[in-house]
Parts: structure tokens; C-alpha cells; sequence
């Protein structure tokens, strides 16, 4: 097995000027979650699977009890309207967990992206802020400077200087390589605490993407999720503030 490996799993698909779209795990799982739901909901079609000695030593077990080797996985869909474009999302297990494992990564996945004549792409992820957020803004940093007005329109926030540490991971890197072989794109940010999945900011994230590529997709799964995962916070804080109780009773013995 070289560092990186690509593994077809179908016959490759004729594309006609594809978008490339990316949602691999990261803050909130925002951009996975975002990618998957699309991939579901427009019933994209996996072609290829991606290997590489940088992910984690490690199979998933399947339910009916055989193995998965961790990858990334590539889907792609055709165009069903004049006013669409055809699509290969990107989604996966992992990131590269060493910088030089992501940039070989993200070569090879710019290689693949080439061979499909991609010419623009997207990037999806979240923005961490450490704190709830009850309606979150989408975050948006482009490769050419006539993007920013483009990508206003459809909603996406620009902020100065922010993120403050730059774009980290394959998101960022795809933008950045991407244009030094001269594939213009954007990348998407949700606004998100940080510390459990946010489906609820992987939704606002594809309300802007959706918007771009003229796709309707429902978001009713998502919203489900969302209730879920507000449960569970909403079960933390109770356990935080029964035990900050009993902290502040225990002050007081002795």
C-alpha cells in the first residue's frame, strides 16, 4: 500500500465540469455532517475510496460483524437541471493526523479532483466559539477577492481577521493548493460551540451551499438531530449544576 491510495469501487463517472465539495471531521463535525446530509439527500453515488498510512491504525466494525478499513470517500452526482452542475462530494473517517500526511493528502485528493476537470471547490467546517449559539452565522473565506461580494449574496459572513488562527486542516488546505493550481472556491464555516456535533450548524452551512448550486434538499433530518443534541446539552448543564450544588454544600461541612 503506497502513503496515499485510491481505490475505485465503481466504473469511473463522466462529469461535465464538476464542483468539488468537501466535508471531512473537524470543529462540531459541522462540514461531515453537512456533506453526509447532502450526500443522502440527493442520493449522491459512491465511485472511490481513499487509504492513507497517516489516518489512525484502525477498522470499523460493520453491524453484520466484517471490518472497514477508516478512509475517505468519494460521491458524485449529475446534474438534473441546465441551471446545476454535476458534483463529487468528499466525506470521511479522519483527516491526516501529521501536517505532512495532510498535504500529501490533499495533493492526492486535488489530483483526483483534476482528472475530473474540477475548476471550483467548496469546503465545509465549523468555527468554534466555545458558547452557545442560538442562530449561527456562516463564515466565509475565498481564493479570489471577487468571491467575497459573490458569496455575500448567497449569505456568508465576512469578518476581519477572523478565524484569528487562520483556516486549519483540509478545508484550508484545499483552498490553498487548490488555487496554486488555479481552482478558485470558498470555504464554509458554521458558527458553533465546539464540544458536541451541531447539526443544527452543519443546516446553516448548506443553506448557503444550496443556495449556490441551485440543489433543494429537505433539512428535516438534520433539525431532528439538532432537537437530540440540544437534549443531551440540555442534560449536561443539569449535571454540571447538580454537582456545582453539592460543591458549594461541602464548602460548609467541617
Amino acid at each position: 500500500m503506497d502513503f496515499v491510495t485510491v481505490r475505485y469501487t465503481t466504473k469511473k463517472p463522466k462529469l461535465k465540469n464538476p464542483i468539488l465539495i468537501e466535508g471531512l471531521p473537524g470543529i462540531g463535525n459541522v462540514g461531515k455532517l453537512a456533506v453526509e446530509h447532502l450526500i443522502d439527500t440527493i442520493k449522491a453515488k459512491k465511485f472511490a475510496e481513499l487509504h492513507c498510512k497517516d489516518f489512525p491504525p484502525q477498522v470499523f466494525i460493520n453491524p453484520d460483524g466484517t471490518v472497514k478499513l477508516v478512509n475517505n470517500e468519494f460521491h458524485y452526482w449529475k446534474a438534473k437541471k441546465r441551471n446545476q452542475r454535476d458534483l463529487i462530494l468528499l466525506t470521511g473517517d479522519y483527516q491526516g493526523l501529521s501536517s505532512t500526511g495532510q498535504y500529501d493528502l490533499i495533493e492526492k485528493i486535488l489530483d483526483i479532483a483534476e482528472e475530473f476537470g474540477v475548476k471550483e471547490l467548496y469546503t465545509l467546517g465549523g468555527y468554534g466559539l466555545g458558547h452557545e449559539v442560538e442562530e449561527p452565522h456562516v463564515l466565509c473565506a475565498t481564493t479570489h477577492k471577487e468571491l467575497v461580494k459573490t458569496m455575500k449574496k448567497y449569505g456568508a459572513v465576512f469578518k476581519k481577521n477572523e478565524p484569528g488562527g487562520g483556516i486549519v486542516g483540509a478545508s484550508g488546505l484545499l483552498l490553498g493548493l487548490g488555487e496554486l493550481r488555479d481552482i478558485k472556491g470558498a470555504c464554509f464555516m458554521g458558527e458553533t460551540p465546539g464540544y458536541l456535533v451541531d447539526p443544527k450548524s452543519a443546516k446553516a452551512v448548506l443553506q448557503v451551499l444550496t443556495k449556490i448550486i441551485n440543489i433543494k434538499v429537505s433539512f428535516s433530518a438534520l433539525e431532528k438531530k439538532a432537537k437530540e443534541i440540544e437534549y443531551i446539552a440540555h442534560q449536561l448543564r443539569e449535571m454540571e449544576n447538580v454537582s456545582k450544588e453539592k460543591t458549594e454544600e461541602l464548602k460548609y461541612i467541617g
